[in-house]
């Protein structure tokens, strides 16, 4: 072949291979028929390969992988050579016949250390050692429970494929990890902390140990694309792992720890640690994801919420910033072309209610264009309004916070009309609607942000007796401001054990505030009580727990509400905090009458029912409702309308769950 011509390496590796066999098996031959070697070498030899496999490699565009391997691994000449016996048995089909002639046996017809001791003019002892490369990186195999020397030798075939030119992954890795896609997903801001990456990772030299890198957030799709960019920009390519895929098993765990390690030499690779929604709690999960930090020298990148304390290795942490308002709003021009000009400003609206990163943005914009060009050519105002609505509602379906069992997500169906209250009540929730909408032109366009970072979140308190409407107001505000409303289940996230609460407190605020969605503390006197003086030191983190609570809710973005039907419970630092306190009262006969002729559908048959009757029952709203349904049952069942008797039916039941007499007076001259 001409030095000249182009080479496809692929075709060459192919053809060096090739002629390195064909070279071991002419020594191989040579040997035989001239007498076996007496004693191995003491020390091992590093000459190369004949001139035949010289002229190949000089002709390819890049050096052969078996050479490669060699030199990344520390293969001695007669460790290549062993590798290149057992890759001949694959590869080439005179080599089982020679092994069987050199044996004397035709059943075995497989290469063993005895016999490449004994032909070969480099070899050493050591090349049998576990702490050298052929066995400490799984090149080849031994049959157990054999004599070392005498086992039949087998290739892997991770690496029968790598010497072959396939650089698919091993498929005892498949199932741990995948491949991240690259991708053009980072912003500005985000740019710089992978270049912040890529240098950390370019300064360690001479084989010094790489330290790990924590990517600390809460966009998993951020983190990656960051990891992505840094590695492309050290020539790496990236494979994730799921913190729940990592064995727990310690034999299990070593073998995928040196399996990984030789993956990650063979095609240059990182790991990212998919941390996220790992159980802080699981402490042999954390042991085994400790091990594997510990034991793997490759590149590993990890990402989760938690910044990581229990990790003897050097660890570089970097917060993934969410994109910044203008980055945003270009990402969100780019995305809608010429249709960004239809939105008429509305397009500031999302940027600033929702914070989305670029992927999050391409598909609300998708989701948006498709659905309005499914219509039938709207006109362009009517296209505008129209596409601005979508947006919106796949905004929300984006930025929908992942809070597993901490949080149920309601559906807001109340309006201003189901809302029963007193017209001061009803102001402050207007109010609270307000500041919800302005509070991005009134924080970043007019300075108060820039001013001080304390106080910026919207935090509202409402108390009152059970079944005044506290729940109903929320939806109301939640529906009116087209935003989703979760209600936090607080028995999940209060925790016995120290330092959870906080933990699961982070999870809600961090998962949410892409969205600004209204998070709802249901009863919130459980979790809010009064700080206690420090007796001991479960009163020392309580009050550790409170305090972070208030943290987090004069940063959050969002409204927060919180539910009490004790006020006086709550601590008094934590009310002075709160941005809105409302008491929600117990209805009067007025209030009670107007919430019975909203209570039933305008579907619901009924017949004689009595308001002013009614309202002489002396519940709140929730217990009405639950009258209401319980006599709509009743009624259906009896095929007829519903009348004051099933009412009554109804309100007897509700009281005595209640522990609570029907007086005459409340029900005097109903039937």
């Amino acid at each position: 072949m001409n030095a000249s011509e182009t080479v496809n390496w692929h075709d060459a590796n192919q053809r060096y291979l090739t002629a390195a066999l064909s070279e071991l098996r002419y020594l191989l031959e040579q040997r035989m028929e001239g007498g076996k070697r007496q004693s191995p070498s003491p020390e091992p030899s590093q000459e190369d390969g004949t001139e035949r496999s010289k002229d190949f490699s000089a002709m390819m565009p890049a050096p052969p992988a078996l050479e490669t391997l060699c030199e990344m691994f520390g293969l001695s000449t007669f460790e290549r050579q062993i590798l290149l016996l057992c890759a001949g048995v694959e590869l080439d089909s005179a080599f089982p016949g020679l092994f069987a002639a050199a044996h004397g046996d035709p059943r075995r017809t497989s290469p063993t250390f005895s016999l490449a001791l004994a032909v070969f003019p480099d070899a050493h002892w050591s090349a049998l050692s576990p702490a050298r490369p052929l066995r400490r990186w799984r090149f080849i195999e031994t049959a157990s429970g054999e004599n070392l020397t005498q086992s039949p030798l087998r290739i892997d075939e991770r690496v029968l494929h790598y010497l072959t030119g396939l650089q698919d992954l091993d498929e005892r890795l498949v199932g741990y990890v995948e491949p991240v896609e690259v991708s053009d997903d980072l912003v500005p801001s985000q740019q710089a902390v992978a270049e912040r990456l890529a240098a950390a990772w370019s300064g360690p030299k001479n084989g010094a140990r790489l330290p790990v890198v924590h990517l600390c957030g809460e966009d998993i799709q951020s983190q990656r694309a960051i990891a992505v960019a840094a590695c492309a920009r050290l020539g790496l390519n990236l494979h994730a792992m799921c913190a729940h895929s990592v064995p727990l098993e310690a034999r299990e765990l070593a073998a995928l720890i040196r399996l990984w390690e030789r993956e990650a030499v063979l095609t240059a690779c990182a790991l990212l640690l998919d941390c996220r929604n790992m159980d802080a709690s699981d402490a042999t999960r954390r042991s085994a994801i400790s091990h594997l930090m510990e034991g793997t020298h490759a590149a590993l990148i990890v990402a989760g919420r938690e910044r990581l304390s229990d990790a003897e290795r050097p660890v570089l942490t970097f917060d993934v910033p969410r994109p910044t308002a203008a980055e945003q709003h270009a990402l969100w021009q780019s995305a809608l072309g010429p249709a960004v000009a239809q939105l008429n400003g509305q397009l500031e609206i999302l940027v600033r209610q929702f914070s989305l990163n670029p992927a999050n943005i391409r598909a609300a914009c998708a989701e948006g264009l498709a659905r309005v060009n499914g219509g039938s050519n709207p006109s362009p105002e009517t296209s505008g309004d129209a596409l601005a609505g979508v947006l919106w509602d796949a905004c929300r379906k984006q930025t929908r916070p992942q809070l597993s069992n901490l949080a149920q997500l309601i559906e807001p169906a109340a309006t201003w009309d189901d809302l029963v209250l007193p017209e001061d009540q009803r102001q402050i929730l207007r109010e609270i609607g307000v500041h919800v909408r302005q509070r991005m032109k009134v924080y970043d366009t007019w300075g108060f942000a820039a001013k001080s970072s304390r106080g910026l979140g919207i935090s509202a308190l409402f108390a009152g007796p059970s079944g005044t409407g506290k729940t109903m107001a929320a939806e109301v505000l939640a529906n009116e401001l087209q935003l989703d409303l979760y209600r936090i289940d607080l028995s999940q996230v209060v925790s016995k054990y120290i330092g959870e609460t906080e933990k699961n407190l982070r999870r809600v605020f961090d998962a949410a505030e892409g969205g600004s969605a209204i998070l709802l503390f249901d009863e919130a006197d459980a979790l809010f009580g009064k700080r206690s003086e420090i007796k001991d030191s479960h009163d020392r983190y309580a009050n550790i727990e409170i305090g972070y609570l208030l943290q987090r809710m004069e940063a959050y973005q969002g409204l927060a509400i919180l539910t009490t039907n004790m006020k006086n419970a709550l601590d008094n630092a934590f009310l002075r905090r709160l941005r809105f306190m409302l008491q929600f009262p117990f209805p009067d006969a007025a209030h009670r009458a107007e919430i019975w002729r909203r209570v039933f559908p305008r579907q619901t048959p009924t017949d004689g029912l009595d308001m002013c009757r009614l309202a002489c029952l002396n519940v709140a709203g929730g217990n009405i409702r639950n009258i209401a349904l319980y006599a709509a049952f009743v009624a259906a069942e009896a095929e007829r309308p519903v009348c004051m008797s099933h009412v009554l039916r109804a309100a007897q039941v509700e009281y005595a769950k209640l522990e609570k007499p029907l007086t005459q007076s409340e029900i005097g001259g109903w039937v």
